[in-house]
């Protein structure tokens, strides 16, 4: 079946991707940062973007649901500007203006964190949160239209939990849209991703909550399904909570690592689809971050060098550690 990884020899050899984009000249170290997911279909969709052409943005769209698939949404509001125009744009097409909704929200969550940078609560100036805060506002009555629109879709829910997290809106309004989001996929990476970063102890949580939440969706992902990678988000929240550097570095971290990479990603049941390297870089993360050695270099090895930004972010200087962490194993 197209795009699965099968098992031969211990090495993972997925069938040719006829979408696939050729690989841009490699760094010194053999790292290359991912573009468009690394597929010429995603990449026709960002540039007519870039372009703000409505009618190559409608045709490029063709292949993808937006209102499920979270990494070609996350393509699109990466993409500065993308907000300013895409509404207008779909007056008069009501077909398309659930998507041009949940594309200008999902930017405006996107640009309101650039606004607040990654910076501690603290350390954000009046007029940053101020911004944030207008952003984010714009971006939950957008989403909320697209998801009123399209009743099926999860992503909408999904993006709303990033708003209501960032706005501080409480437990009660953020466990009904991650209800929300579930009721219409329950193994929803993206929405269990959100919930495990609500849980920390810096947002809304107790120390130990992400990980059990995280261990109980695992005991529900059939074999070979991306909602494994849940577990490598957990540990890699902890990680970033943590004052100890080391702190992932126990044998038993690193067997529920192994554990659930074999679970999913390794597993010959998982489809490769456009964005599969971001559920990869998880687990890389996470292994190395772990001195999980072994299993980390099946996974660096599958990657092949493309860096994909998220969510090495976490780390200062994200491209040096992402090459650094892949020497080392």
């Amino acid at each position: 079946m197209f795009g699965k990884l099968w098992g031969r020899g211990g090495r993972e050899r997925p069938e040719a991707d006829p979408y696939a984009l050729p690989v841009p000249r490699r760094q010194k170290d053999g790292t290359y940062t991912l573009r468009a997911l690394g597929d010429a279909r995603v990449l026709a969709l960002t540039d007519a973007v870039r372009a703000d052409d409505w009618a190559a943005f409608t045709t490029a769209l063709a292949p993808f649901d937006l209102g499920r698939d979270h990494h070609v949404l996350s393509e699109l509001a990466e993409l500065g500007g993308v907000q300013n125009w895409i509404v207008e744009a779909a007056e008069g097409k009501e077909e398309y203006r659930a998507t041009a909704l949940l594309v200008a929200g999902a930017r405006n969550i996107a640009w309101g964190w650039e606004a607040r940078t990654r910076a501690s609560a603290k350390n954000v100036t009046r007029e940053q949160w101020r911004l944030f805060h207008e952003r984010l506002e714009v971006a939950e009555e957008q989403l909320l239209e697209a998801a009123e629109l399209r009743p099926e879709w999860s992503t909408p829910w999904s993006r709303l939990l990033t708003s209501g997290r960032g706005m501080s809106l409480g437990d009660t309004v953020n466990e009904t849209r991650l209800a929300a989001a579930l009721r219409r996929d329950p193994l929803d990476l993206a929405a269990h991703h959100e919930w495990v970063s609500y849980l920390q102890p810096r947002w809304s949580g107790e120390p130990g909550q992400a990980l059990a939440f995280a261990r109980e969706s695992l005991t529900r992902a059939p074999q070979g399904h991306r909602l494994g990678c849940v577990i490598a988000c957990a540990h890699i929240e902890d990680w970033v909570e943590s004052d100890d550097g080391k702190c992932l570095e126990t044998p038993g971290i690193q067997a529920e690592l192994r554990a659930a990479a074999e679970h999913s990603i390794l597993h010959p049941d998982y489809v490769r689809v456009p964005g599969w390297q971001h559920d990869f870089s998880l687990f890389a993360m996470a292994l190395a971050l772990a001195g999980e050695r072994r299993t980390a270099r099946r996974v660096f090895g599958a990657l092949d060098g493309a860096f994909t930004g998220r969510p090495w972010s976490y780390l200062s200087q994200p491209e040096k550690q992402f090459a650094r962490f892949r020497s080392r194993v």
